[in-house]
C-alpha cells in the first residue's frame, strides 16, 4: 500500500501537566503512515528568571524522523541562547534561534554527508504572563480560541503562495503540482538541505527557507480559552473553526485534557486523515468547565444514536451477506448520516461518535473489527463524514 500500513497504528503517546496558570495535554499517533515522524516539546516552566514562561512546540517530520527529533530537543535552547533573547527582543530571538538551529544541524554527520535527507515543519509558542509569541515554519499550525472560535491562526507556508513561489523561482526552482520542484509540499522547513544549495543566496532565499513567521499576541485573561498546536495530519481534515468548536464542546464534558486530545486525533482518523497526528492543547483559565447540562445532552445523544443505529441495522438485516461486515457497516452509517441527527458534537459531527457506533454494531456482529482497520471502507466512511 505504498506509504501506508495495512491498518492504522492507533496506540497513542500522551503527556499532560499544569503550572503557571495553564494546563496542557498532548496526544500523538502514528496512524496509517509506515513511520512516526512527529515530535513535540512541552515545558511549563523555563529556567532562571523565566519561571513564569511556558513553551510548547510540534514538529512534523518528512522523509525521516531525525530532523524533527533533533528540533524537539534543541530549538528551545537555540532560541534562549541568542543575543536577541538576552536583550528581550523575543520575536527576533525566535527567528534567530530557528536560523541558528538550521545552520548547526546541517553539520550533523548523517545530514552533512547526505545519508539523511529528512526535514521538519515546526510550530512553537512561548506563553508569558502578558503575551503569547507564536512562530511557524511550514504547515504545522497554531490556533488561539476565544468563545469557541479562532481569533488567530498561523499561515501555512505552501509553495503556491505568491510570496513563497517568487522566492522559489528566484532561487532557480519551480512549483509543480503545488510542490517545490514537484516534490516537497511545504516551502519552509528545518533540514531539507537538498533544497538549500544555492550558493549565492542567503538561508532565507533558498528553495526551502528555515525562517519562521513570528506573531505576538496580547493575552486576555477574561477571553482566552485555549491554544492548539498541531501538525497537518489534524488540519487536513478539520478547519480552524471546526477544531475550535469541537475542543470547546469537549471541554464542557471533561477536564481530562489527555482524553480530549485523544478524542480529537481519533476523530481526525475517522474523518480520513492518513498522516501522523500530533496535537498540543494548552488551556487557559477562561476555558469552559465541565457542565452537567452538556454531559446530560451528550448521554441523550448517545442514546439517540443507539436507537437510530439499532433500527437501521435491523432494517438492513441480510444485506451483510452480500458484503463484508465492515463495508456493510459503512452502508448503515451513510444512512445514519442522511438522517441529520441534531445535537452532534460541533466540528466533530458523527465521526466524533464512531467508536460508540462501532461498539453498538459489534453487539449484532461480534466479528466486526473497528471500522478504521480497512483502508477502502474507511475511505468510504470519511467521504460520508466529510459531508457531516
Amino acid at each position: 500500500m505504498g506509504a501506508f500500513l495495512n491498518k492504522p497504528e492507533t496506540k497513542k503517546y500522551n503527556e499532560s501537566g499544569e503550572g503557571n496558570g495553564l494546563r496542557y495535554g498532548v496526544a500523538s499517533m502514528q496512524g496509517w503512515r509506515v513511520e512516526m515522524e512527529d515530535a513535540h516539546h512541552a515545558q511549563l516552566t523555563l529556567n532562571g528568571t523565566l519561571s513564569d514562561w511556558s513553551y510548547f512546540a510540534v514538529f512534523d517530520g518528512h522523509a525521516g524522523a531525525r530532523v524533527s527529533a533533533h528540533c524537539a530537543e534543541n530549538l528551545l535552547e537555540c532560541i534562549l541562547q541568542t543575543d536577541e533573547f538576552r536583550r528581550e527582543e523575543i520575536a527576533e530571538a525566535i527567528r534567530a534561534g530557528f536560523l541558528d538551529l538550521d545552520k548547526k544541524m546541517r553539520e550533523l554527520p548523517e545530514l552533512s554527508n547526505g545519508e539523511e535527507k529528512s526535514g521538519s515543519t515546526a510550530v512553537c509558542a512561548f506563553v508569558s504572563p502578558k503575551q503569547i509569541y507564536i512562530a511557524n515554519c511550514g504547515d504545522s499550525r497554531a490556533v488561539l480560541a476565544r468563545n469557541g472560535a479562532p481569533i488567530f491562526a498561523t499561515r501555512d507556508h505552501k509553495p503556491e503562495l505568491p510570496s513563497e513561489k517568487s522566492r522559489i523561482v528566484q532561487a532557480g526552482g519551480s512549483v509543480m503540482i503545488q510542490r517545490v520542484n514537484g516534490s516537497l509540499a511545504v516551502s519552509r522547513a528545518l533540514g531539507d538541505y537538498e533544497y538549500k544549495k544555492v550558493l549565492d543566496r542567503g538561508p532565507c532565499e533558498q528553495l526551502v527557507s528555515p525562517e519562521p513567521e513570528v506573531s505576538v499576541l496580547e493575552r486576555s485573561e477574561a477571553e482566552d480559552e485555549f491554544l492548539v498546536l498541531a501538525c497537518d495530519g489534524v488540519w487536513d481534515v478539520m478547519s480552524n473553526e471546526a477544531l475550535c468548536a469541537y475542543v470547546h464542546s469537549l471541554l464542557q464534558l471533561t477536564d481530562d485534557l489527555v482524553a480530549i486530545t485523544n478524542q480529537v486525533i481519533d476523530t481526525c482518523l475517522y474523518k480520513g486523515s492518513k498522516d501522523n497526528m500530533s496535537i498540543v492543547l494548552v488551556v487557559f483559565p477562561a476555558a469552559p468547565k465541565p457542565s452537567a447540562e452538556a454531559q446530560r445532552a451528550d448521554r441523550e445523544l448517545d442514546e439517540t444514536l443507539r436507537q437510530r443505529l439499532t433500527a437501521l441495522i435491523e432494517r438492513n438485516a441480510g444485506n451483510e451477506e452480500r458484503e463484508d461486515t465492515t463495508c456493510h457497516f459503512s452502508t448503515v452509517l451513510k444512512q445514519l448520516v442522511e438522517e441529520n441527527i441534531p445535537g452532534l458534537p460541533p466540528g466533530g459531527g458523527l465521526a466524533a461518535k464512531q467508536a460508540l457506533l462501532d461498539k453498538i454494531y459489534r453487539e449484532y456482529y461480534p466479528e466486526h473489527a473497528d471500522s478504521t482497520e480497512t483502508f477502502d471502507c474507511q475511505a468510504e466512511l470519511a467521504d460520508a463524514f466529510g459531508a457531516n
